[in-house]
């Protein structure tokens, strides 16, 4: 593992970190770089970091004093490409470790995960349970689960016999196969709207990233992810996470992973706070990203301090 030449800008220090297994992660840092605690920020399956922009800016708006870090996983965004072997979530909480490593060395971090990014920390606490309360001091699970993924919601679709037929035609045909995602994206369109982002009206920017995010990723790692996906299981992780203020959000129109899993989880850990974003969908960090923030910033008051924890909080 390895870090390259970081460039600071006016938005942000660019940097690449190159994994254990030599794939060159794109990473992005805001804030002081002597910040007293780091936040990062890991996005979901066919997303990018640019998922997190709006989160991003209002939270350091709402707690200036963070440093905050984002990164593209393997395969996704900016990030190179790797064998499709690796693509599972055991590689990317190894992923998680070298990008720690290398940009976040020393000092208190508070882990944030959506969707495959929360499974991605979920795997991580599994992996490295001696770090949490250590160097990891508080941790965000959002519109994410820790096992039966394809036990509810739109997760069921994983058990369906065709999406083993899918992933051996990407095998056989990727470039074929990609051209055809991008048409399914687009005859599949309303559907995926109301799975990613519930029954409140989101605005034509927001709808352009997810699409522009969805259909920029590589048709091999939309479908090399899906098999982690079915036997997914990191409950043991939970019992660590009482050891560190730990924030389970989703919003309550969540079709890809239902409030059930955020509320299985936030039971699964002691003192956790759960937020239920009233109307939102899985993408509630589009949708919502002042109301996410706000969330992840009362987290990080918890880590320093200032702020006692809740238990349930509704937010229309």
């Amino acid at each position: 593992m390895s870090i390259s030449s970081t460039i600071a800008t006016s938005a942000a220090r660019r940097a690449t970190v190159s994994t254990e297994d030599g794939v060159a992660l794109a990473v992005r840092e805001y804030g002081p770089r002597n910040a007293e605690l780091t936040v990062v920020l890991l996005h979901g399956h066919c997303l990018r970091t640019e998922s997190w922009t709006d989160v991003r800016d209002a939270l350091r708006r709402q707690y200036p004093g963070a440093r905050i870090v984002c990164y593209d996983h393997r395969g996704h965004g900016d990030s190179a490409a790797a064998s499709r072997q690796t693509y599972h979530l055991a590689q990317l909480g190894h992923d998680l470790r070298d990008v720690l490593d290398a940009v976040a060395p020393a000092g208190p971090v508070v882990l944030v995960g959506h969707s495959m990014g929360g499974m991605t920390v979920l795997t991580y606490v599994s992996q490295r349970p001696h770090e949490i309360g250590t160097r990891i001091v508080g941790v965000a699970l959002i519109a994410t689960a820790a096992s039966g993924l394809a036990d509810a919601g739109f997760g069921r679709l994983l058990r369906n016999p065709v999406i083993s037929v899918f992933q051996a035609a990407v095998r056989r045909a990727p470039v074929l196969m990609h051209h055809a995602k991008l048409v399914a994206c687009k005859v599949f369109a309303p559907i995926i709207r109301m799975a990613e982002f519930g029954d409140r009206k989101v605005s034509a920017r927001v709808l352009a990233l997810a699409n522009a995010m969805h259909n920029a990723t590589p048709i091999v790692t939309m479908a090399g992810f899906l098999s982690s996906f079915m036997d997914y299981d990191r409950t043991d992780a939970l019992a660590v996470l009482s050891k560190v203020p730990t924030l389970v959000l989703c919003g309550t129109a969540d079709l890809m992973t239902p409030p059930s899993h955020s509320i299985a989880m936030a039971a699964g850990i002691e003192y956790s706070d759960l937020v239920l974003v009233e109307g939102a969908g899985h993408s509630v960090i589009l949708e919502q990203p002042e109301r996410v923030a706000e969330a992840v910033a009362r987290l990080a008051k918890r880590v320093s301090g200032i702020q006692p924890r809740a238990r349930l909080t509704l937010v229309a």
